[in-house]
């Protein structure tokens, strides 16, 4: 996805801004009708100056152990070394590491490991947690979220819980009881974007908050 108005934080000397996401099916927006998913949502509501290149780069039903050994490979191939490029790194994690029954401390240092290297490259990293999903599965996805939260705060990364805001949430749960495959459609990929978007989402980009 690409843009090419708005943005100018940080001054005229940063002319390109390259955001990738990594994740894993949420990230392509699988179940929407509409094929924007969150990020395509988000990025409809953000205004840079400058070109803007927003990358998502999915693989569906990847634990956190496959992304943190993939993600500097595939990302090093679409970020540029140029002083006028701004590259940054979203991670969004999925509910996957316990389909593969990942401890939580083995969680916890994949995504450290990710945040970790991607201080020592000098890219801003941002997170955004795992969404609810089957009751019977919900319990260990709130605390795999609260992990994730814990790592992601000791770093000063900004963390979007979208696992406590919709765990009860009305219209998140008839969008998932009426896809019936355990992801979100329209609704479901609108919220998540809402939660992102005012979770320093502007702030984390040099940006004003258009909601102030």
């Amino acid at each position: 996805m690409t843009q090419t108005n708005g943005w100018s934080a940080n001054g005229p000397e940063r002319t390109e801004l390259r955001i990738c996401v990594v994740g894993d099916e949420l990230v392509a927006g699988v179940g929407d009708a509409r094929g924007l998913g969150w990020t395509g949502r988000v990025l409809a509501r953000t205004r840079f100056d400058g070109t803007t290149l927003l990358m998502t780069l999915p693989i569906p039903r990847e634990p956190s152990t496959a992304l943190g050994e993939r993600w500097q490979a595939e990302t090093a191939r679409r970020f540029s070394p140029e002083p006028t490029v701004d590259n940054r790194l979203v991670v969004a994690l999925g509910r996957h590491d316990l389909d593969t029954g990942l401890s939580l401390a083995r969680s916890r240092l994949n995504l450290a490991n990710v945040l970790d290297v991607a201080e020592q490259q000098r890219t801003p990293a941002f997170v955004v947690g795992p969404p609810p999903g089957s009751p019977e599965e919900n319990g260990r996805l709130g605390e795999l979220s609260a992990a994730y939260a814990d790592v992601a705060g000791r770093r000063r990364v900004p963390y979007v819980d979208t696992f406590s805001p919709l765990v009860g949430h009305e219209q998140w749960l008839a969008d998932l009881a009426s896809a019936g495959t355990g992801l979100p459609g329209q609704a479901g990929y609108g919220l998540i974007a809402w939660l992102v978007l005012h979770t320093g989402w502007h702030s984390w980009l040099g940006l004003p908050d258009p909601t102030v």
